[in-house]
């Protein structure tokens, strides 16, 4: 799977009828451009407001998700955005003349043929990835729901629902790879318990509902009275139970349809963390308000691995270069070689790595009874890894050199001592332009930043004697 940003390749028409507003709506899915995320935009309001799926916007989660900015709404967004996660894609705008998208059949599969009937389109950004590293969870004592969500190369989710019924029991879905979304959880049905259901249709909270869009589990007795309500309610001469206990309606796509379209809901309401994923989450009766709250959580931590801008690297994968490598590279030699290994290495970013230890020659003098690695050096550490981000893109590197321009904005945030492993990430600013190279550079220590600088060089042709 590529980790390329993806959006639509044209735009593609959905129309139907919202569930809990009842109104008509037309909903149109278009292509957006990199770094947008999903955006629902209101045509039917003055200056079509703009409404980011963003978990911090959600206002409320009873039936459904909603999102509210500056007073503008979109309700029961869930399935739209599984659908689009579903298929892969990290950017789409969302244009509806209505509040809430249509509810269709109750899932997700006409948004994700809707969406595949155009084709997806690959960008030109590299995806960013919420990354797990440590367990992480969220637990209502209220209900007794709980997500938790542990390391994984892929996106993975296992949810498992008891409503405490004889008629649906326990059950459990899970979907190993977002790939698998379309096949095995997209045509999953939305549900209702018969007293739940009863109790919309007397409140005027179920406008739009058709009896063909919900699975619907009959947990009470079905009186004269309610058959007379559901009749009337979805234009139906009879309503009856079937052997497995769920009115007549529909047929059960599979035996444990709720448990998967609960997935559906998560994958749909975890959207809202505004990444893309690398976890496992195992979510124990999972329901939109804790969904919502475990997706803030996700956003929180998102946010503080963007700040802390730490590279994702596995330090026994073969490096891209080793020592040998790097001198072939470089011009530098121990002991102002300050680099032992390269880990990462594209057109624009470069990870290299030092060992720090006792035995380095500056610590004879640099406070040799409180040894602390010289900042300079760090600077120059970074630099020599910028130069190989330079040097490995020409044909004849031994033939160059880098010097120094400028250096901006240093700042030291933690000492270097013997013992650390300092990670380098350098990235270009802006493209390498007559022999001109804008870079950012972070050095770090066990997750946390210890050095960042800007810094310019000039790449020049070494003389010939």
């Amino acid at each position: 799977m590529s980790d390329m940003q993806k959006t639509l390749q044209e735009e593609v028409t959905l129309s139907g009828i919202g569930l809990h507003t009842g109104k008509e709506v037309k909903l149109t899915i278009k292509p957006a451009k990199e770094n947008t995320g999903f955006v629902f935009v209101r045509t039917d309001l003055e200056g079509h407001p703009q409404v980011e799926a963003d978990v911090n916007y959600v206002v409320a989660t009873e039936r459904g998700t909603t999102l509210e900015k500056l007073g503008v709404k979109i309700t029961t967004c869930e399935h739209l955005l599984a659908a689009l996660v579903g298929c892969d894609v990290d950017n789409a705008i969302l244009e509806m003349d209505a509040s809430e998208p249509p509810i269709l059949d109750g899932s997700s599969k006409f948004f994700v043929e809707a969406i595949e009937s155009v084709g997806i389109l690959e960008q030109n950004i590299a995806r960013e990835y919420l990354v797990i590293k440590e367990v992480l969870s969220y637990a209502d004592p209220a209900s007794g729901s709980e997500i938790t969500i542990i390391p994984s190369d892929t996106y993975e989710v296992t949810t498992m629902v008891d409503f405490g019924t004889k008629v649906l029991g326990t059950q459990n879905a899970t979907l190993k790879n977002i790939s698998e979304f379309k096949d095995e959880i997209s045509s999953a049905r939305t549900f209702s318990f018969l007293h739940e259901l009863e109790m919309l249709l007397d409140h005027g909270l179920i406008r739009g509902g058709d009896i063909s869009n919900a699975i619907v589990y009959v947990d009470k007795d079905l009186t004269p009275e309610t058959t007379e309500k559901l009749k009337k309610a979805f234009g139906k001469d009879n309503v009856s139970i079937r052997p497995n206990g769920i009115l007549d309606n529909l047929t059960l796509n599979y035996p444990n349809e709720a448990a998967r379209h609960k997935l559906l809901d998560v994958i749909g309401d975890l959207a809202l963390a505004g990444v893309k994923i690398k976890g496992k989450v195992i979510a124990n009766k999972p329901g939109h308000y804790v969904n919502t709250q475990f997706a803030k959580k996700l956003n929180r931590q998102w946010k503080l691995q963007k700040k802390k801008n730490v590279p994702d690297f596995d330090l026994t994968k073969e490096p891209v270069f080793d020592i040998n490598g790097i001198m072939r590279l470089m011009p530098h030699r121990p002991p102002f070689l300050l680099i032992d290994k390269i880990l990462e290495l594209s057109d624009s970013h470069v990870v290299g790595l030092k060992n720090v230890t006792m035995n380095e020659p500056f610590f004879v003098g640099h406070f040799p009874k409180e040894p602390v690695m010289p900042g300079v050096l760090q600077v120059e550490a970074l630099a020599q890894t910028g130069g190989i981000l330079v040097l490995a893109s020409v044909p004849d590197p031994e033939n160059y050199s880098t010097y120094f321009i400028k250096i901006d904005k240093v700042k030291f945030k933690k000492k270097v001592v013997p013992g650390d492993t300092i990670i380098f990430k350098i990235e270009l600013i802006e493209p390498i332009r007559r022999g001109i190279v804008h870079m950012q550079g972070y050095g770090y220590v066990g997750g946390t930043v210890v050095v960042e600088a800007e810094l310019m060089a000039q790449v020049a042709k070494n003389k010939v004697d």
